[in-house]
């Protein structure tokens, strides 16, 4: 298999040029240019000295694979079509380029941020002083060429004028890849002190031989890639070359990729707020605060499910939205799917309202949202009907307490949608998640924060119980977490089950915590169950009989609970939560019930 690149040194003086005429361009998901004024100054220096500066990227632009749109560099105007795009080098050579090739001054910042213009002029008798350090022979001036003091009062130096210029023996470094111009200054520098001068005359010359041949000789190595190298292998590279840097995503690939059939995906995505038009992410964020988490990438991704799964019962290939898969996306697919996907995740998160799912704090997997918003799209009005609702109900418990949803997921995606859409239609095969999905009881003991997704699940399934507020009553759906501070905390407190001396791994397990407003929580606070019992019915917020029936809700055993028998009510709550958990997979949970259960969690309380 031969190689997909070539690799070469370049005279930097043929590069300055083709980004001049336009012949070498930016792809448009490079960023912008952001070096800033002292860095510049050691580019400069590294060039001067014939440092080595770092290779080169390009890729040959053109074929039926490399379609993006692209964008001149900061200071061209060149009207060339592009026939290299640069992936790696932007800043490097924009600086270059402006500093060293363009006639304006140059945009950049300070060290501290400040967006500034500058020129650059070389200081000839620091250029040729050994004991100088090259980097202190480059002058950076401002746009008007002066450097002043005093707040503007007093000019100390002056280079407004080429006789300036020749007067402080500053060579003007944007000149020095033009032959004729820089010919020209060093000429006409002699003819101002004279001919005469052998000093002055001597200096210019090993200024010219000593530093500008230098300059103008110097070359990079370039690394090419063929025009053929496919999108998902641009990514790749792109990310290895920029590690320093922002990592390029694919929906910026995307993005570029449809612009070139001048589709704007960025303002289809994110709006155009000048125009006051709002985009598919604020349209979907604005409709449930579970889709502010949804990324571009997980749009298109989830997008290219659906033109795959299409495509598949048309007689395509196989269903897939691995990168390569997403960065093939067609713009006539996106702009047929968009729409009714859009909706589709409007309505996963309807879906996910349902499980008592109500941000995304807590939603327990944002990744199976890309196959969740999919099915929804494909199976459209038929995922209303409330047989298929249950078998995607169990389908996504399944792999929530599965804990399929951590890694990789790609070919899960795909594996999901066909096999869920399947088993909708009739067949007997469960998809892979719910068939491969097992919960090991003891795995409740292990479940200690929210980072955890089962954990999550665990707190949703308990409100999908109908628990209720301890101390209101209110259900703790949808309007009651909007309008009251709601968070987990322990039902046997903290504070207590310190002093107690409980192990930790006990009290601080999913088994010991439950959804309480914060309203509730101050008046629990440290105090043990049968205390604090006492105190909300003292209060007069509820009566004694009213309180057993909301905590109730909560999967706890209120005898046990108000004879402060952690031990008891711990192997209770397990047993009860192992039931929800059960019942939302659909499946036995290893058959542990009754005795089990007890032998296996009381197996963990002296531990």
């Amino acid at each position: 298999m031969g190689s997909s690149f070539k690799s070469n040194d370049t005279a930097i003086s043929d590069i300055l040029a083709q980004i001049d005429s336009g012949a070498v361009q930016l792809p448009d998901f490079q960023r912008g240019w952001v070096w800033d004024d002292h860095r510049i100054k050691a580019l400069i220096a590294s060039i001067m000295n014939s440092y080595p500066v770092g290779a080169l990227m390009f890729l040959e632009y053109g074929g039926d694979t490399v379609r993006f749109r692209h964008r001149l560099f900061t200071g061209s105007d060149g009207m060339s079509k592009p026939e290299l795009l640069v992936l790696d080098g932007q800043q490097r050579l924009t600086s270059i380029y402006n500093a060293m090739f363009c006639q304006s001054a140059v945009p950049t910042r300070t060290e501290k941020g400040q967006d500034i213009e500058r020129y650059y002029y070389l200081d000839i008798n620091k250029c040729l002083d050994k004991n100088t350090d090259t980097v202190d022979a480059i002058l950076s001036i401002p746009s008007d060429k002066m450097l002043k003091s005093d707040f503007g009062r007093s000019i100390d130096l002056d280079l407004s004028t080429k006789d300036k210029e020749y007067l402080n023996l500053y060579f003007p470094l944007n000149i020095v890849f033009d032959t004729p111009a820089w010919l020209s200054w060093t000429n006409g520098c002699k003819q101002y002190f004279g001919y005469g001068n052998i000093e002055v005359m001597q200096l210019i010359d090993r200024f010219t031989s000593d530093i500008l041949v230098g300059i103008q000789t110097y070359k990079v190595p370039v690394i090419t890639l063929d025009k053929e190298t496919p999108k998902e292998a641009v990514c790749q590279v792109f990310e290895n070359v920029n590690t320093g840097g922002v990592s390029l995503t694919v929906f910026e690939l995307v993005t570029a990729s449809f612009a070139a059939d001048d589709y704007g995906l960025r303002e289809d995505w994110e709006g155009d707020k000048k125009a006051g038009k709002a985009g598919r992410h604020n349209r979907m964020e604005g409709e449930s605060e579970l889709l502010s988490g949804v990324t571009a990438t997980d749009f298109l991704t989830s997008l290219t499910l659906v033109a795959r799964y299409w495509g598949w019962k048309n007689g395509g290939p196989a269903v897939s939205c691995k990168k390569k898969d997403v960065l093939s996306l067609e713009l006539e697919d996106y702009k047929k799917y968009a729409d009714s996907l859009e909706n589709g995740f409007k309505q996963a998160a309807h879906f996910l309202g349902e499980q008592r799912i109500f941000s995304t704090r807590d939603l327990p997997y944002s990744t199976q949202f890309i196959p969740l918003a999919a099915l929804f799209t494909i199976l459209g009005a038929r995922a209303q009907d409330a047989i298929v609702r249950k078998k995607i109900a169990k389908w996504y418990w399944c792999g929530v307490f599965g804990e399929m949803y951590g890694g990789a997921n790609e070919t899960r995606y795909a594996n999901d949608i066909t096999g869920l859409t399947a088993w909708i239609d009739g067949s007997v095969e469960e998809p892979d998640t719910v068939a491969r999905a097992y919960f090991q009881p003891t795995r409740l003991i292990t479940l200690q924060t929210r980072q955890s997704a089962a954990y999550k699940g665990v707190m949703a399934l308990i409100l999908k119980n109908g628990a209720v507020d301890f101390m209101s009553g209110s259900a703790m759906d949808f309007t009651f977490y909007n309008d009251n501070p709601v968070d987990i905390h322990h039902i046997f407190p903290q504070d207590y089950c310190i002093k107690q001396g409980y192990p930790r791994k006990r009290w601080n397990s999913v088994v010991n915590k439950t959804p309480i407003s914060s309203r509730t929580n101050r008046v629990v606070k440290g105090a043990a169950p049968s205390v604090y019992a006492a105190k909300i019915e003292k209060d007069d917020h509820v009566s004694s009989d009213d309180f057993d029936t909301f905590m109730s809700t909560h999967i706890v055993d209120v005898a046990l609970l108000r004879a402060d028998d952690f031990d008891g009510y711990f192997i209770e709550r397990a047993k009860g939560l192992l039931g929800l958990i059960s019942d939302a997979m659909g499946k036995p949970i290893s058959n542990l019930d009754g005795d089990d259960v007890v032998e296996a969690f009381g197996a963990t309380l002296s531990k």
